[in-house]
């Protein structure tokens, strides 16, 4: 008899697998938080809070890594919301970061089908089946692996079955859009992914960045304690609610690296929980330690307080209601440790609300000056070297609200660029409740002020005698505006042109009537014109005593003209202007002129609309497209852009020749233009150089003016054209590959094939992108080159100025 049992159990167990592999793994679900049965056998459930919650019983673990087909029954019985999550313990425990939203759950149905897609090999799993009290009936869960192509079917189905549910526009485009892709993909590893983002997008609530963190949040190893590295985290804390200092406190005890110490300087709380939180978090760890104050000096105060208690290599800063990211520390560790000369580091962020969802991203670009005199875009998270901040004597008393960007700014200063690093990963989530500057800067006026003295302070030590300035509508933000000395330097401003007199009348009408800059002449550069009235018109501007009139009679090549001008110019600076624009704003050549003048800036840029007020240019990224596209293109004027970017100085690779200033010894010293590149990217070439000779480009939202002709500007329509273009976007892909694929001043968690500044699906790998995925994005570019859909990267953008503005 037991013979036979165990021959039984040994058939059973090789059956098992294959049972499971049929059937699919089955879960018990065990109540374990804010849940109450109302049949004592049965499967019907009461919420009582925001957060219930059910382990996931099996002996199924660990669930390999994949893809499955996820079945549940679920229902709610009285009217309530149901909001059902999926969380994996990846092996550094359960972390909001690491959640799926089974989107694919519909109201009225009890039975649910869906895919789930885990990135890991999963050791643990917990399912919360709403986020507000109801009632709810809940039975089988059960997940099932399958193969990548029957997943992506299941997807293809479920999006198609949605568009026709809706019947609206958008779920409409979402279905064509994913069989485009699917029709045009080489890869179908990587369609299967990105499919799986716009499967998992939640539209009626969640924005498409709740897909993207189910996809990619939890990408990332962890770094062992071994490395001896301390990080020492400074939180100050005063009367915080106790829920969200204790969430604060348990996102530290969630760090998968382990040598870290929490320095908590209480500022003489009056809540009596704060203590009796601190108290407990510190006796259950002993690397928690809690300074008590005697009384209360504000948040400036009681840093340096954790200051002076801090052992570590590195100093982190958290916020007491703020939360980091379970491979915050780890993160920040590896990229110490792969850049050891780093002093200050920074990471990109986001906000979590109330209910613990994250949003509004802040993906930042690598260290940027420019960008840093007009908003805090170091903080969060920070990550300073200790002896640095001990160096610059802590934080200052009297910043309070902006304490962070005063330490910031004040140790920058005594460092390289390159001694600054940024991780390109949201490793922190800053609290959004009332009182909080993460709703607002106008939640604590104090801040706006705080800023505008640090920043002040900042440029006095710098010994510049630039002016703070605040930016109307857009508190907590500012601009800093360069002075032109008294002696004003003449500016050569060149216009090539040829025919098309309308336009540069205008233009040269603006100019004359409305700059108030005093020290300037206008080059126009006639190529080849032959109507009358042109000629008659360039005869008559000839005899203003600002302008003069160059003749190039030679074939048009954009580069060469301007080259040729710039050596009859006159001026210490030359401003590059296309013929079909038109000045807005009276100071803008001031604004442009006073940042050229600036030792280390290379190429400076203006923001530059359409006739309809909506934006042509702010700047150029580089490798959108394959090469290079305009952020923000079509927006309306007065765009905020990511993060108020829009309406801020900064850092960019490129800016666009339509109206560009530089100084002349510097314009010489690169060798102009580069000729090879007869009306493409020889501005985005140019820059390039100038970067690469260690100049910095800057554009300006602050000099406005218009651009007539590119709202309505051609395609390259005939095979010459086409075949010219074609060879300038590979002589940029030969010249600039390394720089197409990482622009310092982007992200890589931002598409380099879709509109600028929205989400990548998949991020790309670190900085860069591979040789095959640039490929793919040049052949692209180069298929769409006779069409409208080519415009944002090609004539639109780079410099050049073609039939419509008389020129070819």
């Amino acid at each position: 008899m037991s013979m036979r049992r165990g021959i039984l159990d040994l058939i059973r167990a090789r059956l098992r697998p294959w049972y499971r592999k049929l059937r699919g793994n089955a879960f018990l679900l065990h109540p374990i938080g804010q849940l109450s049965r109302l049949s004592p056998s049965g499967n019907t459930w009461r919420s009582k809070g925001s957060d219930p919650k059910f382990a996931c019983v099996s002996s199924c673990y660990p669930l390999r890594a994949g893809w499955y087909s996820f079945s549940i029954e679920l229902e709610v019985l009285d009217g309530g919301r149901l909001w059902p999550m999926l969380y994996f313990d990846f092996g550094h425990g359960m972390h909001e970061a690491w959640s799926r939203d089974l989107n694919f759950v519909r109201s009225g149905v009890r039975r649910h089908r869906g895919v789930v897609l885990l990135s890991h090999d999963v050791h643990d799993m917990r399912f919360d089946p709403a986020d507000a009290p109801c009632t709810f009936h809940v039975g089988k869960l059960n997940m099932k692996r399958i193969a990548r192509p029957r997943a992506a079917w299941l997807m293809l189905r479920a999006l198609k079955s949605r568009r026709s549910e809706s019947g609206t526009g958008f779920e409409e485009n979402v279905y064509m859009e994913a069989m485009r892709r699917l029709r045009s993909s080489r890869d179908r590893r990587a369609f299967a992914t990105w499919l799986y983002g716009l499967y998992t997008w939640r539209k009626e609530t969640k924005p498409v960045y709740q897909a993207w963190l189910n996809l990619y949040d939890g990408m990332g190893s962890t770094v062992s304690a071994a490395t001896g590295m301390l990080i020492s985290i400074l939180m100050p804390t005063y009367n915080t609610p106790e829920k969200w200092l204790r969430n604060c406190l348990d996102s530290v005890l969630a760090q998968s690296y382990a040598n870290w110490e929490l320095c908590i300087a209480d500022d003489a709380s009056t809540a009596s929980h704060v203590r009796k939180v601190l108290e407990t978090y510190s006796q259950r760890d002993s690397r928690i330690r809690v300074h008590w104050r005697d009384c209360n000096g504000h948040v400036s105060a009681a840093t340096n307080t954790a200051l002076d208690m801090a052992r570590g290599d590195y100093l982190a800063l958290l916020d007491h209601d703020d939360e980091l990211h379970p491979l915050a520390l780890s993160s920040v560790v590896r990229a110490l440790q792969q850049n050891p000369h780093w002093q200050m580091v920074y990471s990109d962020e986001d906000k979590i609300d109330e209910e613990g969802r994250r949003y509004d991203p802040y993906f930042k670009p690598d260290w940027n000056l420019e960008l840093m005199h007009g908003q805090n875009c170091f903080s969060h998270l920070g990550v300073y070297s200790t002896s640095l901040v001990r160096a610059v004597g802590g934080f200052r008393e009297g910043f309070e609200g902006s304490q962070d960007w005063d330490l910031a700014l004040r140790c920058s200063e005594r460092l390289d660029p390159g001694q600054i690093g940024h991780i390109p990963k949201v490793l922190y989530h800053w609290r959004a409740i009332a009182g909080s500057t993460a709703k607002g800067v106008e939640q604590k006026g104090y801040a706006h002020h705080a800023g505008l003295r640090a920043l002040q302070d900042h440029l006095r030590r710098l010994g510049t005698a630039a002016e703070v300035m605040e930016i109307e509508g857009l508190l907590g933000l500012f601009r800093v505006r360069h002075p032109v000395p008294d002696d004003q330097p003449m500016v050569s401003i060149v216009i090539p042109t040829r025919d098309k007199m309308e336009l540069l009348r205008r233009c040269v009408d603006s100019i004359l009537e409305r700059t108030t800059y005093k020290n300037y002449e206008i080059v126009v550069v006639d190529n080849q014109s032959s109507e009358d009235a042109s000629l008659d018109y360039l005869r008559s501007i000839s005899e203003y005593p600002r302008v003069r009139i160059l003749k190039h009679d030679h074939p048009f090549n954009y580069s060469r003209i301007n080259n040729e001008a710039v050596k009859h110019c006159h001026g210490k600076l030359i401003c590059l202007l296309n013929n079909d624009i038109e000045v807005i704003t009276p100071g803008w050549l001031e604004e442009l002129v006073g940042h050229a003048l600036r030792p280390m800036v290379g190429a400076v840029g203006a923001m530059l609309y359409y006739p309809n007020d909506t934006i042509q240019h702010a700047g150029v990224i580089v490798g959108v497209h394959g090469v290079a596209a305009h952020p923000y293109s079509a927006r309306s004027r007065g765009y905020n852009g990511q993060m108020g970017r829009a309406r801020l100085t900064q850092a960019m690779s490129a800016v666009t020749a339509a109206c560009l200033v530089v100084r002349k010894d510097v314009f010489e010293r690169m060798g102009g233009l580069d000729e090879s590149l007869q009306v493409a990217f020889n501005d985005v070439d140019f820059c390039l150089r100038l970067r690469q000779h260690g100049y910095t480009n800057v554009w300006t939202p602050f000099a406005e003016l218009y651009h007539w002709e590119s709202a309505s500007r051609g395609v390259e329509d005939t095979s010459e054209k086409q075949d010219r273009f074609d060879g300038e976007v590979n002589f940029m892909v030969g010249r600039w590959s390394k720089q197409l694929r990482a622009d310092p001043y982007y992200n890589p968690n931002l598409t380099l094939s879709g509109e600028p500044f929205t989400l990548a699906f998949p991020p790309r790998d670190g900085l860069f992108i591979d040789a095959e995925e640039q490929v793919e994005l040049v052949d692209e570019l180069l298929a769409a080159r006779g069409s409208r859909a080519a415009v944002g990267v090609t004539m639109d953008m780079v410099g050049m100025r073609g039939a419509e503005s008389g020129l070819e």
